[in-house]
């Protein structure tokens, strides 16, 4: 037998609005997150969700009550949560003898699991141990990706992407110099992936343009892949199809080159150019000889520009 969903309509102001914020938008806000822990977490765990939630916020949640969930055996209690708190992207803490100090990073579409990852953490340092001063609060990081493995491996490839939707926030068109302030790398290199955190400092140079150096604010954490449980090359490209009034439609007779000057084309009609008004310059003046000699044509009809004239030609080659 089919299954009969009942639509509950709100009532409340606050109700429709929260309704609306869920709905899909052709600009889609910064993605959400939320951290949560398993049935059992240690200290390394929950230090560095608290650091990767730092870095995150406000765009991301913190639930505190550990859970019985194992995601990659049965992932139903994650996507419950994923859609009640309407957050495609989730941080997962567990700790046990087999799989010790373990993360899961994943992501959803259409609140089911779409992908996610397993890392071991090593050689972590947290935030608290870099006396140094730190960034403001949901400050756009630049995201630096070194090693060939991102680009040559299918798997670090779709890590990539995952870490660029996690820590990218919102889409920016327009940048400047003193906005520059956070730099988190990602480094790949065998089966491990560095994650280290910087602070941009604008020195003074010789130049109009500064001098920029890193001091490095934390965390510092290295991170082993374990698992990885991919989308297929579909239901990946389904997720990533952009509606139709984002796509740029290709405009004709219009081309840029190399150095982005943009040139048109424009289709004109057959011009008359012995009727183009041209600047009254003394130069272009006819002389007293032309000038006659034009009368006596136009008196004896012997102006080849005339229509007349293009007409009794025209029918005598037709005759």
């Amino acid at each position: 037998m089919p299954v009969i969903t009942r639509i509950v309509k709100p009532t409340t102001h606050k109700g429709k609005k929260a309704i609306l914020n869920k709905e899909p938008k052709l600009i889609e806000d910064a993605k959400q997150a939320f951290c949560i822990k398993g049935r059992n977490t240690s200290q390394i765990v929950n230090d560095c969700m608290k650091d990767l939630y730092d870095l995150k916020k406000p765009d991301v949640q913190m639930m505190q009550k550990k859970n019985d969930i194992i995601p990659f055996e049965d992932a139903t209690t994650i996507e419950k949560f994923s859609s009640k708190l309407n957050a495609p992207l989730f941080i997962f803490g567990s700790h046990n003898k087999k799989r010790p100090h373990n993360l899961v990073f994943g992501r959803m579409y259409e609140h089911t699991l779409l992908d996610m990852m397993e890392f071991g953490i090593e050689n972590y340092k947290s935030l608290k141990e870099f006396k140094v001063p730190k960034i403001s609060v949901g400050i756009k990081p630049l995201l630096v990706f070194n090693g060939e493995l991102f680009e040559n491996n299918q798997d670090y490839n779709r890590i990539k992407n995952l870490f660029i939707d996690m820590f990218q926030r919102e889409v920016v068109k327009k940048i400047r110099l003193q906005g520059l302030e956070h730099v988190l790398s990602f480094t790949a290199d065998e089966n491990k992936i560095y994650i280290r955190s910087y602070r941009i400092l604008l020195k003074k140079s010789d130049s109009r343009i500064p001098r920029i150096e890193l001091e490095e604010i934390g965390p510092s954490i290295d991170l082993v892949c374990r698992r990885t449980k991919l989308a297929s090359a579909d239901h990946f490209k389904q997720a990533c199809k952009k509606p139709k009034e984002l796509k740029i439609k290709k405009k004709k007779n219009i081309s840029t080159n190399v150095l982005g000057t943009t040139f048109g084309r424009i289709h004109i009609g057959e011009q008359n150019i012995n009727k183009i008004q041209t600047r009254k310059l003394k130069g272009l003046k006819k002389t007293l000889a032309e000038k006659k000699e034009s009368k006596k044509r136009k008196s004896l009809g012997d102006d080849d520009s005339s229509p007349k004239k293009l007409k009794t030609i025209e029918n005598e080659i037709v005759s």
